[in-house]
């Protein structure tokens, strides 16, 4: 970092905040307060400063219903850049702020909203996709969390894409004392929604203890379900290090996450990761060494349990939000100084050839 004072003003719209409870709300919170030793002032709009409503279907998310009152917050920051997280009304205020006073800006895509969209409603994933080419058309840089994931919005003709790859706080998340018992311990972590094809992980016949760390609007039903799984809601702080470490596997079953940040979480602390091989997982995990990547997520989990928990959590600490704010802040400003970041990838290129065959 440069240590240097603010010396830039950023304005950032996402209508995903606090209190929400998720990777993206992670990721921008991490970054949101390393900016200012990267010379950067950050500015947040976000939903808490409108009147909002429940999202249809998932009550925990409040929508913006005055996202018009944006433009003047807007023009109070003067903002010297502008970064859009989101599509919802926000994002589409402030794209729609930036375009009218012909301001350049950013934006970042953090979930595959057309298949959430679709899960949800009548409307094809087409349509989504129709809508994100509109929505991101006009930005510098649009900036994915995976390489595959950009593969993929490019193929669906997303231009001006970037790589922008998460961390992990491996000073929070941390290895506790963990001790193999005669069933494993099987934990999911992350909302209970029907995109992250939790009912492929609950339905499982095998011999292990599930437990499940979040909450979300499909928990009710699946609790009824599935009551022999340990239904833990939301966890914090030392809990949730400790869901972590205690562990053997985290059991990642959806296959329309972009990332996964809960995945390199779980590393920190030492355990290993179950997942399809999907965009997201493969991105953030190298087969055979923080975790196991197969098409029969039950497969995944026993190559899983053979793995080295001092791998992953060395593996962890390769990726840190140091070097994820300074990439963030090159692509904002249009700097070079990528020295964090470069570092943290050397890194990470050591330690998995040296456990790779």
């Amino acid at each position: 970092m440069s240590g240097q004072s603010p010396t830039k003003r950023l304005l950032i719209v996402t209508d995903a905040w606090l209190p929400q409870t998720n990777g993206v709300v992670t990721t921008w919170q991490q970054i949101v307060s390393r900016l200012p030793g990267f010379g950067i002032e950050p500015f947040v709009i976000e939903p808490a400063q409108f009147r909002t409503m429940p999202m249809p279907g998932y009550g925990e998310i409040k929508l913006a219903i005055n996202p018009w009152k944006l433009g003047q917050m807007a023009v109070e920051v003067d903002p010297d850049a502008v970064h859009i997280v989101t599509e919802g009304p926000l994002g589409v205020a402030a794209r729609q702020w930036c375009l009218s006073t012909n301001r350049p800006f950013t934006t970042s895509v953090h979930t595959k909203f057309p298949e959430y969209i679709a899960d949800r409603s009548p409307l094809s994933p087409s349509a989504g996709y129709a809508f994100l080419r509109w929505f991101h058309r006009h930005a510098t840089t649009v900036l994915a969390m995976s390489p595959s994931h950009a593969e993929e919005l490019g193929s669906r003709g997303i231009n001006n894409i970037s790589v922008w790859l998460g961390g992990v706080d491996t000073q929070r998340f941390h290895p506790a004392s963990h001790t193999r018992r005669p069933r494993p311990q099987l934990l999911y972590v992350g909302r209970v929604a029907i995109e992250k094809n939790l009912r492929d992980f609950l339905q499982l016949d095998i011999e292990a203890d599930k437990v499940i760390v979040g909450d979300g609007p499909a928990r009710v039903s699946l609790q009824k379900e599935f009551p022999d799984a340990q239904w833990m809601g939301y966890q914090f702080g030392d809990a949730l290090t400790q869901a972590y470490a205690q562990a053997d596997v985290l059991v990642f079953p959806s296959k329309t996450d972009t990332y996964g940040l809960v995945m390199l979480e779980a590393n920190a602390c030492g355990t290993p990761v179950a997942a399809y091989n999907v965009t997201g997982p493969k991105d953030v995990i190298r087969h055979g060494v923080n975790g196991y990547l197969d098409s029969n997520i039950k497969q995944a989990i026993f190559g899983a349990l053979k793995l080295s928990r001092e791998n992953c959590r060395q593996f962890a600490m390769t990726r840190n939000w140091d070097a994820t704010t300074a990439q963030f802040t090159s692509y904002i400003t249009g700097g070079q100084d990528q020295r964090a970041m470069l570092a943290t990838g050397n890194a990470l290129n050591r330690f998995v050839e040296a456990r790779l065959p």
